[in-house]
């Protein structure tokens, strides 16, 4: 078991960070939020999971170690692998997800892409006792969804662009973000954005 991986974050993807950890580059999937607080050049330390496969072994990195055991507890109802767990903590934060659960908010389980009415119905079930009760009182203010701007806008910088191709590329998937009829999936935004800057290029 991999509990943390600790150094130099040598590139970043939409979807992964490279940590380089003696000399070897440890490559880290991570949620947009995650990534958007990392920097090429700068020291980081994740909390990771390790999912092995037949074919595969595959590093998930996380800011918190509350949000690494989420991670784990999510795939022990039947259904949810590791990437559903990670999109839906993409979406929610670790005390969202509980809060959901606690209140049998199906609505902020199928925000989640890949999880549908009777998913929700069935992962509420499944977590109820698992998650644990949330810290505290939910943000006031804001209503879900909001701040997506911000976490793109910081990921595209820490993924190297400058600040007025980041503001650019906000502006050309807002259209979508406001489409989406839901908390908006950042995973699929910065994919977005950054095809947009590629075009630019």
């Amino acid at each position: 078991m991999i509990a943390f991986v600790s150094g130099t974050v040598a590139a970043l993807a939409p979807d992964a960070a490279v940590v380089e950890v003696g000399g070897v580059g440890m490559a880290v999937q991570c949620t947009p939020t995650t990534l958007s607080e990392l920097r090429v050049g700068r020291p980081a330390k994740l909390h990771t999971s390790l999912v092995v496969r037949e074919d595969s072994l595959t590093l998930y990195g996380f800011a918190d170690e509350d949000e690494r055991q989420v991670f784990e507890l999510l795939q022990t109802a039947s259904g949810v692998g590791p990437r559903l767990a990670q999109s839906m903590l993409a979406v929610h934060s670790p005390d969202a997800l509980r809060r959901a659960v606690a209140t049998g908010d199906e609505k902020a389980l199928t925000a989640v892409p890949g999880i549908g009415k009777k998913g929700a119905q069935k992962l509420l079930l499944e977590l109820k006792d698992r998650l644990g009760e949330p810290a505290g009182p939910p943000a006031v203010g804001a209503p879900a969804g909001s701040g997506w701007r911000d976490q793109l806008h910081a990921a595209l910088i820490g993924l190297g662009y400058a600040t007025r191709e980041a503001d650019e590329a906000v502006a050309a998937v807002a259209p979508q973000a406001e489409a989406a009829g839901g908390p908006p999936q950042i995973g699929a935004l910065l994919k977005a954005a950054l095809q947009t800057l590629n075009r630019a290029r």
